[in-house]
C-alpha cells in the first residue's frame, strides 16, 4: 500500500498518467463509451423505420467498414503521439494549437451531450420499470416534457455518484467497466440467440426487408451517415494512451475489437427489434410507426421482443444489460472528457489546475469540473437534450475528419502509403457524411431538428467567446497563428442559422396552411381574413428569423474582427519585443556600436551575395585597441573599459557614416560607406596620424589595416577580413616600433 501511495504521489507530482490500464479494459472503456441508452432505445426505430431489416444490417455493416479505417488512423496517431488528449493532442501535433482547439471545443460538446444524455435517460429508465417511484413534486413542462423533482434529484445522484466514482482508484474503475461490459454484451446476445433461435415457430417474417417509399441505396447509405454518431466514444482510450499498461503496439487491435463489438451489438439491437410484435399488428414496420402510441414494454421494441421469447426472464436480462450500458457509457465518457481536460490545462487552454493529479493519479479537478457542469442539466428536460444530442453527429464528422487528415499528413510525411490511403479515406468519407447530415434534404435521414441548427450557431459563437479567452491567457503565444478557427466558426453560424431561418419558415408556413385548411373545412363558403392573416404571420415570423439570422451573423463577424484586433495587437507588440531583443543582441552593451552578432549576420549576406555571382564592392577595416592589458593591470578593468570607449569614440569621429563593429575585448571592424567609402584612403592616413600623436600620452592608441574586396580572387567576405587584419598587426608593429606599446 505504501509502494501505490508513493508511486501515486510522484504521479501526481509530474503530472504524468500512470499505466492501469490492461487490454480487457481499454475493450471495456471502448464499447462502454459508444453504447448506451440510445443504442438500445433509439437507433433501431431510427435504422429500420428508415431502411427495413436488411437495409439496415447492410448500413451498419458499411459504416463499420468506414470505423476500422477511422480506428486504424487512431492506432497510427496513438503510437506517434502517445499522450493524454486522444484527438486533441493528434491534431495539435500535426496542424497546430488552432486546429487542436477546435477540434477539442467539439469533441468536448460530443462527449458531455452523450453524457448528459446518457445521465438524463435514468428517468425515462424509471418510468418504464419503476413506473411512477421517482415521478414526484411535478415542477413544469419543457417543450412537452414533463420535469419531476424526484426524477431531477434521481439525475443529479447519479451524475454526483459517477462523479465521485471517477475520482477513486483508476483499478477499481477497470474492473468495474469490464464485468459491466461483459453484463450487457452477454446480455443482449443471450436474448437475440433466444429470438434468433425461436423466430421460426412464431410465424413472423422480416418483411419488408426494405423500404418501398425510397431507393435501396439511398436507404443503406442513410444508415452508414449514422455511423458517426453511433460509434462516437469508440476513440475514448486515445485519450488515455498515457495510461496503458500494454504496448502501444497492440492499439489497432483493441480498437478493432471495440468497432468489432460495437457493430455487432448494434445489429443483434435492431434485428432483435424486428423478430416479434403484438399481435394486433400484420409487421413489424406497422408495429414500429405506430411506437408512439404503445405503452410498456410494447414501447421498447428489444424489450418486447426478449419477453416474447424469454418472459420475464428476458425482460430482466435486457434491463441489466440496459443498465449496465447506461452505467459504463456515464463513466466511460467522464474518463475520456477529464483526459482531454489534463491536454487542455497542459496547454493552457483550460485553467492549468484542472491538469492536476491527486494521491491516486486521477484528475480530480476536471472530473469535479465536469461534474460541477452537469449537475444541473436535469432541469433542461430531456427535450433539448435530445437537440444537444443530435450536434454529436456534426462533432464526430469533424472529429473523425481532422483526425484522419491528421494521418493523411503524417503519411507523407514518412511515405507510408497505407497511411496516405486510410487517411485520405476517412478525410473524404466524413466529409461526405458531414454535408449528408447538415444540408437540409439532400438526403432524408440526414436531416437535423431545426433547433439544432440553432444551438450549432450558439456554440459556434460561444467558440469564438472562449478562443479570446485562449489568446489573452495565452503566454507563450501558440494560439492564433491560423485563421482557420475564425474562418470555419462564421462560416458555421452563417450556414446553420441561414438552414434555422429555411426551416423555421418552413416550419410556420407548413402551421399556417394546415390551420387555414382546417378552417376552411369547418367553416365552408364563410368569408373571413383568417387566411389573410395567417399569411401576415407568416411574412412577420419570415422577417423575425431574417433579422435573427443577420443579427447573429454580425455578431460572429464582430467577434472575428476583435479576436482579428487582439491578434494585430499582440503581433505588433511581439515586434516591437523582438525589436528590442534584436537590438539588446545586436548593439555592444559598453561601447554602444553594433555587436559581433551584427557583423557575423553582415558576414554571411554577404557571403551569399558573392556565392550568387552578384556585383558587390566592400571594403574592410580591421582595429586594435594597444596596451589595453597593460591599462586592466595597472589601473583596473573599469579604466580599460573607459580606454576602449576612447578608442571607440576616436574610430567613429573618423568614420562617421559607416557601421563600426566590435568583434572582441579590443578588436573593431569598419565596414565603410558611402562617402567613407570613397575617400577611405584619406580617411586612413588621417587616422593614422591622429593616432601617431596619442604615443606617450593617455589617449588610447589603434592600430589599423584595410583591404578592398577583389572580385574573381576573393571566394568570400574572410578572405578581404584576413589581408585586413595581416595589415593591421603590421601597423600594431609599427606604433610599437615608435614606442606606442611600452606599457604591454
Amino acid at each position: 500500500m505504501s509502494t501505490e501511495k508513493t508511486a501515486g504521489a510522484t504521479e501526481a507530482a509530474g503530472k504524468r498518467l500512470a499505466p492501469f490500464m490492461s487490454p480487457l479494459g481499454a475493450w471495456s472503456y471502448g464499447i462502454g463509451t459508444a453504447i448506451g441508452w440510445g443504442s438500445l432505445v433509439v437507433t433501431t426505430s431510427q435504422y429500420l423505420l428508415k431502411a427495413g431489416v436488411v437495409g439496415s444490417v447492410l448500413g451498419i455493416v458499411v459504416g463499420t467498414l468506414v470505423m476500422v479505417c477511422i480506428a486504424y488512423n487512431y492506432a497510427c496517431l496513438m503510437n506517434r503521439y502517445p499522450d493524454a488528449g486522444g484527438s486533441y493532442t493528434f491534431v495539435r501535433h500535426v496542424f497546430g494549437h488552432d486546429h487542436g482547439f477546435l477540434l477539442a471545443w467539439f469533441l468536448a460538446l460530443a462527449y458531455l451531450a452523450v453524457f448528459w444524455a446518457n445521465a438524463t435517460s435514468l428517468p425515462l429508465f424509471s418510468r418504464f420499470f419503476l413506473g411512477s417511484f421517482f415521478k414526484v413534486g411535478y415542477l413544469y413542462t419543457i417543450f412537452d416534457y414533463e420535469v419531476y423533482l424526484g426524477e431531477v434529484l434521481l439525475t443529479m445522484g447519479a451524475v454526483a455518484l459517477v462523479g465521485l466514482l471517477c475520482v477513486g482508484s483508476k483499478r477499481v474503475k477497470q474492473y468495474l467497466m469490464i464485468g459491466l461490459a461483459i453484463v450487457f454484451t452477454v446480455g443482449i446476445a443471450v436474448c437475440f440467440g433466444s429470438a434468433m433461435m425461436g423466430h421460426g415457430s412464431t410465424g413472423r417474417d422480416f418483411k419488408p426487408e426494405f423500404l418501398v417509399n425510397s431507393s435501396l441505396i439511398s436507404q443503406v447509405l442513410g444508415v452508414t451517415f449514422m455511423t458517426p454518431w453511433a460509434f462516437i466514444g469508440f476513440e475514448s482510450i486515445s485519450h488515455s494512451t498515457e495510461e496503458f499498461s500494454f504496448s502501444r503496439t497492440k492499439s489497432f487491435r483493441v480498437l478493432l475489437s471495440v468497432v468489432i463489438t460495437t457493430a455487432l451489438l448494434y445489429l443483434m439491437i435492431t434485428v432483435l427489434s424486428a423478430t416479434a410484435y403484438p399481435d394486433r399488428y400484420t409487421s413489424w414496420f406497422a408495429y414500429l410507426s405506430d411506437l408512439g402510441n404503445c405503452e410498456g414494454l410494447e414501447g421498447l421494441p428489444p424489450f418486447y421482443a426478449a419477453y416474447r421469447y424469454l418472459g420475464d426472464a428476458g425482460v430482466v436480462v435486457l434491463m441489466l444489460a440496459l443498465l449496465a450500458l447506461v452505467i459504463t457509457s456515464l463513466i466511460g465518457n467522464v474518463v475520456a472528457l477529464s483526459r482531454l481536460f489534463v491536454a487542455l490545462g497542459r496547454d493552457g487552454v483550460v485553467p492549468e489546475r484542472l491538469s492536476n493529479l491527486n494521491k491516486k493519479g486521477t484528475p480530480q479537478s476536471a472530473i469535479l469540473c465536469i461534474v460541477a457542469i452537469s449537475i444541473l442539466i436535469p432541469f433542461l428536460g430531456r427535450t433539448p437534450i435530445g437537440w444537444i444530442v443530435d450536434i454529436t453527429t456534426i462533432s464526430a464528422v469533424i472529429v473523425y475528419g481532422f483526425v484522419s487528415a491528421a494521418e493523411l499528413k503524417v503519411g507523407r510525411t514518412e511515405n507510408n502509403r497505407l497511411k496516405i490511403f486510410t487517411g485520405f479515406l476517412g478525410t473524404s468519407t466524413m466529409v461526405i457524411l458531414g454535408a449528408a447530415t447538415v444540408l437540409p434534404s439532400l438526403i432524408s435521414t440526414g436531416e437535423l431538428a431545426r433547433e439544432t441548427y440553432l444551438l450549432v450557431t450558439v456554440w459556434a459563437l460561444l467558440g469564438f467567446v472562449y478562443f479570446r479567452y485562449t489568446l489573452s491567457h495565452d503566454k507563450n503565444q501558440s494560439f492564433g497563428k491560423s485563421v482557420v478557427v475564425w474562418v470555419f466558426l462564421v462560416a458555421l453560424v452563417l450556414f446553420s442559422s441561414a438552414v434555422w431561418m429555411q426551416k423555421s419558415d418552413q416550419q410556420r408556413t407548413a402551421e399556417a396552411i394546415n390551420e387555414s385548411v382546417d378552417f376552411v373545412r369547418k367553416y365552408p363558403g364563410y368569408d373571413s381574413d383568417f387566411v389573410s392573416e395567417k399569411i401576415k404571420e407568416v411574412e412577420r415570423s419570415s422577417v423575425m428569423s431574417s433579422l435573427v439570422m443577420v443579427g447573429l451573423s454580425a455578431l460572429a463577424m464582430s467577434m472575428m474582427l476583435n479576436n482579428y484586433r487582439f491578434m494585430r495587437r499582440r503581433q505588433e507588440q511581439s515586434e516591437r519585443e523582438l525589436g528590442k531583443a534584436r537590438e539588446a543582441a545586436y548593439r555592444d552593451p559598453l561601447t554602444g556600436v553594433k555587436s559581433k552578432n551584427a557583423f557575423v549576420e553582415h558576414e554571411m549576406e554577404l557571403d551569399a551575395r558573392i556565392a550568387d555571382g552578384e556585383e558587390v564592392e566592400f571594403s574592410i577595416i580591421v582595429c586594435d585597441v594597444n596596451g589595453l592589458k597593460y591599462v586592466n593591470d595597472t589601473q583596473g578593468h573599469k579604466a580599460g573599459d573607459e580606454y576602449i570607449r576612447n578608442a571607440c569614440r576616436t574610430v567613429c569621429r573618423h568614420f562617421k557614416h559607416s557601421p563600426v563593429y566590435r568583434i572582441g575585448g579590443d578588436e573593431f571592424v569598419v565596414l565603410p560607406q558611402g562617402e567613407d567609402l570613397q575617400n577611405m584612403e584619406r580617411i586612413i592616413e588621417e587616422f593614422d596620424t591622429e593616432i601617431e600623436g596619442y604615443i606617450g600620452t593617455s589617449d588610447a592608441v589603434v592600430s589599423a589595416g584595410c583591404s578592398a574586396f577583389r572580385p574573381g580572387r576573393d571566394r568570400r567576405f574572410h578572405d578581404v577580413f584576413e589581408r585586413a587584419d595581416s595589415r593591421m598587426y603590421q601597423r600594431k608593429m609599427q606604433l610599437k616600433g615608435m614606442g606606442a606599446a611600452t606599457r604591454d
